[in-house]
């Protein structure tokens, strides 16, 4: 199909979405994904589960922690292969566009090049507690007996709005239950995991994935994108600054400009043969999707991008075409997952009866039927 048919198709899918989107209780009941409503971001097709876990081995797991009326939290583990990580590196970088966070892990990964432990996110003040327990978890498995030093891999954004963050109530058994579900499946986006806590773009923010495959020319490649929305901003869709028209921005009802604070965190998966410097180069790419989702990375914003390489085998220094590819690749799939963390997530009433409402969906289709040509 030529690029103008497959264009036209596309509008036309979103014209049909629009035009038959249900009532707001049925919408509140599905919690669809942007492209299920005929959002397509970019030039590039997805992947089959348009998800982190299209790049062949990547597994994705969730320990959703709920304690009482206080307690808003989780984590999430993303696992580049289904084996010992330590045992089997894999090639990795770490982008830093604006450092005020605690990821752990940061200057051996971008020293030596290389992931050695799962990827945890998890809540700010929560983080040291999931990167001990990474490593007591690591320690305790037979193969690694004769091992003496782990790099643990731990992000984090603050949920403290939602979540009594002082109590610190990750525990061991909540890393061990998301290693152990980490499958290579669809991924369960939203209030969930690293993102039961989390706001964004003044709504309820959240895990959120998606993936593009490059075209034959390119290599063919898959580029597989994870997000924890954390951040503010005026929130975007499809070039669309949808927060200007909603009438009801959930943070600005109590008082708080959402154009400060907050903070991403960002994996990106690739099978693309690719060392630390090309996956440096593919993560700074990253903040491109950010940024159209409406972000400007506020002074206190903690912004990071972890990219990695599940090649195995010898790697040849990429050229221009196939990093062009990769960098449209990886700006659409985070712009992308981006969105399904909005889509996706609920409401939720958390620490001292905090509420962060769920994007209205309806609402949202309507103000871009009103605004797309």
């Amino acid at each position: 199909m030529k690029r103008s048919s497959r264009a036209a198709c596309r509008v036309f899918i979103l014209f049909l979405a629009l035009a038959s989107w249900p009532s707001v209780t049925a919408a509140q009941e599905a919690r669809p994904r942007a492209r299920d409503l005929g959002i397509e971001i970019g030039g590039l097709e997805p992947g089959a589960r348009n998800s982190i876990t299209d790049v062949e081995g990547v597994r994705v797991g969730h320990s959703t922690v709920l304690q009482g009326d206080s307690i808003r939290t989780g984590v999430t583990a993303v696992l580049p292969h289904g084996g010992n990580v330590f045992a089997e590196k894999v090639p990795g970088a770490i982008v830093v566009r604006n450092g005020f966070g605690k990821l752990v892990g940061l200057s051996q990964v971008n020293e030596l090049g290389r992931i050695e432990t799962p990827i945890l996110l998890t809540g700010t003040l929560s983080v040291f507690r999931a990167a001990d327990a990474l490593v007591d978890t690591l320690l305790a498995d037979s193969a690694n007996a004769e091992v003496t030093s782990i790099n643990p891999v731990v992000g984090e954004t603050n949920d403290g709005y939602l979540s009594d963050i002082r109590a610190r109530p990750i525990r061991p058994e909540h890393v061990r239950e998301a290693l152990r579900t980490a499958a290579t499946g669809p991924v369960e986006e939203g209030s969930v995991g690293a993102g039961t806590g989390t706001r964004a773009l003044g709504w309820k923010g959240g895990i959120g994935t998606s993936s593009r495959r490059l075209r034959a020319r390119s290599g063919g490649y898959t580029v597989g994108a994870l997000v924890q929305t954390n951040y503010g901003g005026l929130l975007t869709v499809a070039g669309v600054p949808v927060g200007r028209f909603l009438e009801h921005g959930t943070f600005e009802k109590r008082g708080r400009d959402d154009r400060e604070g907050g903070s991403v965190m960002i994996v990106i998966a690739t099978d693309a043969p690719l060392e630390h410097r090309e996956l440096e180069r593919v993560a700074e790419r990253a903040f491109a999707g950010i940024a159209r989702t409406g972000s400007w990375m506020s002074h206190g914003s903690g912004d990071y991008a972890i990219a990695f390489s599940t090649h195995r085998g010898a790697v040849e220094l990429a050229d221009g075409e196939l990093l062009s590819g990769l960098f449209v690749a990886v700006a659409e799939a985070v712009e992308e997952a981006v969105l399904n963390s909005l889509f996706k997530a609920t409401t939720v009433v958390g620490y001292r009866g905090r509420r962060a409402e769920a994007l209205p969906v309806p609402e949202v289709m309507e103000i871009l039927r009103r605004h797309i040509p």
